[in-house]
């Protein structure tokens, strides 16, 4: 017995190991900060050690992290003291190049238009257009029907595009990827 338990600690180990950055990503897409995406990804993989035993499709350990960090997220958006703080992140101490200093502005512009969104709208937008869910998928990772996901993503992208307005135009010549995505 003693052998299971060490056996099924070292490939949790392992998954943590190789799944940790994508979801505090994740986690920083949804909430914008990335100390309280240490606690949700922290939130999503103890969910996931305390049930590590019972899994029977290993296969499906993603999508089930992706679910507790998303609940862990909308469950923390709900609570009266977190709707009250502001946080706001250090200024980089050292200086970035013409290029690199262009391409933050640009990221930091669009999370910064990311956190003016409704957390469910900004929940259905990472789970859509970062994690390239359907909506299917994107409504059973918030236990919301079909309707509602594409009520929020059409909302949020509206919103985002008003958001940003002159700098949507930059946008997808200095950012990679992620926001080309989310505002194709």
């Amino acid at each position: 017995m003693a052998s299971d338990a060490f056996g099924d600690q070292r490939q949790f180990s392992e998954y943590f190991a190789a799944r940790r950055d994508v979801v505090r990503r994740t986690a920083y897409l949804l909430c914008g900060d990335w100390h309280w995406a240490d606690d949700l990804t922290q939130t999503a993989f103890m969910r996931l050690a305390l049930r590590w035993r019972k899994v029977r499709d290993h296969g499906a350990l993603d999508a089930f992290v992706r679910t507790c960090l998303l609940r862990a997220y909308l469950a923390e958006t709900r609570r009266a003291w977190r709707r009250r703080e502001l946080s706001h992140a250090d200024v980089p101490d050292t200086r970035a190049g013409p290029d690199a200093m262009e391409q933050s502005t640009a990221r930091t512009a669009f999370i910064a238009a990311l956190g003016e969104l409704a957390p469910r709208q900004r929940a259905v937008l990472v789970c859509r257009f970062y994690h390239d869910l359907d909506v299917a998928a994107t409504a059973e990772a918030l236990g919301c029907s079909e309707g509602t996901v594409k009520t929020h993503a059409s909302r949020g992208l509206a919103r985002l595009r008003t958001l940003l307005g002159d700098d949507l135009e930059r946008l997808p010549a200095t950012m990679t990827g992620d926001a080309r995505d989310f505002l194709a």
